[in-house]
């Protein structure tokens, strides 16, 4: 779990250096138009949704970079159990917001077809080019402290009601037990920001190496 008691800078972004890092900037920003098309404001129907995908590419990664460690017969440098935190932590996202906003029928199709899109999508990326794979999960989680910033202002608009955080966010995030929406959606868009830095940064460390 991370540990979200420091200050986060929210406003950081990776300037695209490369053919490459362009190529995951737009990929992205092209995945961000089906998302705002699909769930328009609707922003905990938004994160059932996108975390069951967020939980994947910490999983791909850490698989094939447990198989590329025994295979050149070396020390993983901790990517490995880093990467499986990252992908245990958005599970525990979605674990969090199915108690917010429950998904609909359709949200459920959008999700098993979505992931098993996404799976091998990345799957095959990071097989081939785990630069350009971190690259992406690191604008996508931009995106993401984006998307919980804007949560977090409709809550404080009152647009979206203020509910009691649930009992799970609590005992994740060591919460108060009075804690509400706000101070889970706080939580984990420092989440999304620590993954958003460390998955630049794996980046940039694959391609000095």
């Amino acid at each position: 779990m991370k540990d979200t008691s420091h200050a986060t800078d929210l406003t950081l972004h990776h300037v695209p250096a490369s053919f490459g890092d362009r190529v995951a900037l737009r990929t992205v920003k092209f995945m961000r138009i089906f998302a705002d098309a699909f769930f328009s404001k609707r922003y905990g129907h938004r994160a059932v949704v996108l975390e069951t995908v967020a939980a994947v590419p910490g999983m791909v990664g850490g698989l094939l970079q447990h198989l590329k460690a025994l295979r050149h017969i070396r020390d993983d440098q901790g990517w490995i159990r880093e990467l499986l935190d990252e992908a245990d932590n958005e599970r525990m996202h979605l674990m969090t917001f199915i108690h917010v906003a429950q998904p609909s029928r359709l949200e459920r199709w959008v999700i098993m077809i979505g992931q098993a899109i996404f799976y091998n999508a990345y799957f095959w990326l990071y097989l081939f080019t785990p630069r350009i794979a971190h690259r992406i999960v690191g604008y996508l989680e931009e995106e993401a402290v984006v998307s919980y910033t804007q949560y977090l202002a409709q809550i404080d608009a009152g647009v979206v009601e203020n509910v009691p955080a649930p009992q799970i966010a609590i005992d994740y995030w060591h919460l108060p037990l009075d804690a509400r929406l706000r101070d889970v959606v706080i939580a984990v868009r420092a989440d999304e920001a620590g993954h958003r830095d460390r998955n630049h940064e794996m980046a940039d460390q694959l391609k000095s190496a």
